[in-house]
């Protein structure tokens, strides 16, 4: 009978992922980029013709906010591959997100959240009231805060819908995934570039900010709408924390020679079957510094055979580090590219 039952959940757990989840989630991702492209792209103009702030000033708000949506996302992740996930990380973050759209909205809407418009005879224009600061950049600061739910887990949360171990995924399906996840954020983007900033030039920004912020809420019912579907896999534990024990025991073991055949380094199977689903990574002769961490010595495992994470890891911990250090040149050029963005 328990074997009945595993056949059930397994099966259960086939329906899930997969094709099936498409729409879902790129529906999702479709309209959460028409609502950030479409909520930034011209919030320049928003600040020097509605709030009356110095051009050079209007600069540096965007600045300061887009910086802060740019660091946010370390502690999204952190946070998604601790102890929430994926999915929840996802769905807390455009929450988040949707709330400041609707701070901004509603601050361009009502009056007494915006200064009078310029007299133009007199050509007076009141700046912004501290009140009225303080309105909009607590609204800019719940959008970069929810940009960093969002930013780092969408990709990997539709990645996971095509486990490498299922046939789907085997013939292409994560690539078709790609592919489409791409198209879908350039149309977007396209779309809000032209639709969103034609309304609030020609309407009002009333209505302008209100259509990406009834499309971020339409994103979040869609994501929700498929969690049935959605393959969820459990948090590993932070890999922040991770990189940081291989530091500290590689480091405590600098003067530890290393054995001539690799294969003797500490592996761990069970230990490491939450963050490494898709494969172990194999040893590589590159960076071998950090293979002092995998080798064994006295006091490093407890009765039970566990190890002291802070003292012995494992040779697919330690190349996670090498492969974060590998790749390390090719992003920081990705900074310069992509300072200029907003959140």
């Amino acid at each position: 009978m328990a074997g009945n039952g595993k056949v059930e959940v397994e099966k259960e757990e086939l329906k899930k992922g997969g094709l099936r989840t498409m729409p879902f989630v790129l529906a999702s991702e479709l309209c959460d980029r028409f609502a950030l492209a479409g909520f930034n792209a011209n919030m320049v103009q928003y600040l020097q013709n509605e709030l009356h702030l110095h051009l050079v000033q209007a600069t540096k708000t965007l600045n300061f906010f887009g910086g802060t949506a740019c660091l946010t996302p370390i502690v999204g992740a952190l946070i998604a591959d601790s102890f929430a996930g994926r999915f929840w990380t996802i769905a807390a973050g455009s929450f988040i997100y949707l709330l400041g759209m609707i701070g901004v909205t509603v601050s361009a809407i009502l009056p007494g959240l915006r200064p009078p418009a310029c007299e133009l005879k007199s050509e007076t224009c009141h700046r912004a009231t501290t009140c009225q600061l303080l309105v909009f950049y607590g609204s800019l600061l719940l959008t970069a805060a929810g940009s960093g739910g969002i930013r780092p887990c969408v990709v990997a949360f539709g990645a996971d819908q095509f486990e490498l171990d299922r046939p789907m995924a085997q013939h292409g399906g994560r690539r078709s995934f790609f592919n489409l996840y791409f198209f879908s954020m350039g149309f977007s983007t396209l779309l809000a570039l032209t639709v969103a900033v034609y309304v609030q030039d020609n309407v009002g920004w009333g209505l302008g900010f209100g259509i990406p912020s009834i499309a971020m809420f339409v994103s979040i019912v869609v994501l929700v709408a498929g969690y049935p579907l959605y393959i969820r896999r459990k948090p590993g534990g932070s890999p922040l924390t991770r990189v940081t024990q291989v530091l500290v025991a590689a480091v405590r073991k600098r003067k530890i020679h290393l054995p001539a055949d690799a294969n003797l380094l500490y592996q761990d199977k069970e230990l490491d079957a939450d963050i490494s689903t898709a494969g172990r990574i194999l040893h590589s002769d590159h960076l071998t510094f950090f293979d002092h961490a995998a080798v064994v010595t006295d006091g490093d495992l407890a009765e039970t055979g566990r190890p002291n994470p802070w003292r012995l890891s494992t040779v697919h911990r330690v190349e996670e580090l090498k492969s974060i250090l590998r790749i390390l040149p090719l992003w920081s050029v990705g900074i310069f590219f992509n300072h200029r963005r907003l959140p």
